[in-house]
């Protein structure tokens, strides 16, 4: 992505106050003192094999940007590539039907869409949400001593190709669904009530991939502490056995950012790297409010995982 996006002109427009310049989660436009519109899109392939419930995964993902970077989301257009020749356009109503509840549980008004005939199935949206300009989050704000909290469990993506690869039943994947259906939004919700300094979803690119990111944009390096990272039932097991795909690829674009200690365990320095779909939150946040912040979440899956360090500015450690 970084060479597809070489040359392109910076913009200068002064009311973009977040750009692609970054890799952050949405880009923001000032429209006066007190508003700025925050705007995203993702869409994807099918990761479950009922229709609505891949709508309502794939709108939560796209919703999770909005969160990320402070915002409320408003409104969205679906966005969707449907094989009407091998379909019945009942799966396409599902999945939309799917979208819309997750939209409706999130606020956001639905204004419609654009659908092309495609091979491949694919849907998501394109959301666009309110935020103050004073109080956006970025990836670009992380300081030394900050605490790293993760507000999902990782493995979704172990455990979505290990049940299309029939290595898994269908009954072993409700933990995961259960997690992707979540919206991000209660977690954001109280974020300004702390000295949060910034904030990312955990998507495609895995937590060390996206924490990667923040740390380049705050020229900070950063700790995981591999034990602390909480883990979806039977991704372990799976990540022992290696990474494939996506997640593979995540591993050997960051190699030369991360160093995994001795006496990690294998499978869970594998964990770190896996490809997650709707994942949650990862917040730097002020040492002093860290537990508070964690108590206030009242999320059974957010962990205090890793800290933040002057040290080795734009690298990864994790630790035991």
């Amino acid at each position: 992505m970084r060479r597809a996006l070489a040359g392109l002109p910076a913009n200068t427009d002064p009311n973009l106050l977040v750009g692609f310049s970054l890799a952050d989660d949405a880009g923001v436009y000032r429209l006066n003192e007190r508003e700025a519109l925050v705007q995203t899109v993702d869409f994807f392939t099918p990761i479950v094999d009922d229709p609505y419930t891949f709508g309502a995964i794939a709108a939560a993902n796209s919703l999770s940007d909005v969160y990320a970077m402070g915002g409320k989301p408003l409104t969205a257009l679906n966005i969707a590539g449907f094989p009407a020749n091998d379909l019945d356009p009942e799966v396409l109503n599902q999945i939309l039907l799917g979208g819309q509840s997750k939209a409706a549980e999130a606020g956001c008004t639905l204004v419609g869409g654009h659908t092309v005939q495609d091979p491949e199935l694919k849907y998501g949206l394109a959301v666009t949400g309110l935020v103050h300009p004073d109080r956006i989050y970025t990836n670009a704000g992380a300081q030394p001593g900050d605490r790293l909290i993760l507000t999902k469990k990782l493995g979704t993506g172990l455990i979505a190709n290990a049940f299309k690869a029939d290595h898994l039943a269908e009954a072993d994947l409700a933990e995961a669904v259960e997690s992707m259906l979540a919206l991000n939004k209660a977690g954001a919700e109280i974020l300004p009530d702390f000295a949060v300094h910034a904030c990312t979803d955990i998507t495609g690119f895995g937590l060390l991939g996206h924490a990667a990111e923040m740390a380049e944009g705050s020229q900070v390096g950063m700790i995981f502490y591999a034990a602390q990272v909480p883990a979806l039932a039977h991704s372990l097991a799976l990540a022992a056995k290696g990474l494939e795909g996506g997640s593979r690829d995540n591993q050997l674009f960051l190699e030369p950012k991360v160093t995994v200690a001795d006496g990690v365990d294998p499978a869970r320095a594998n964990l770190l790297f896996d490809a997650q779909t709707s994942g949650g939150l990862l917040i730097a946040v002020a040492a002093a409010e860290a537990e508070a912040l964690l108590h206030a979440l009242q999320l059974d899956a957010a962990a205090l995982v890793g800290e933040v360090t002057e040290e080795n500015p734009g690298r990864i450690l994790v630790e035991p």
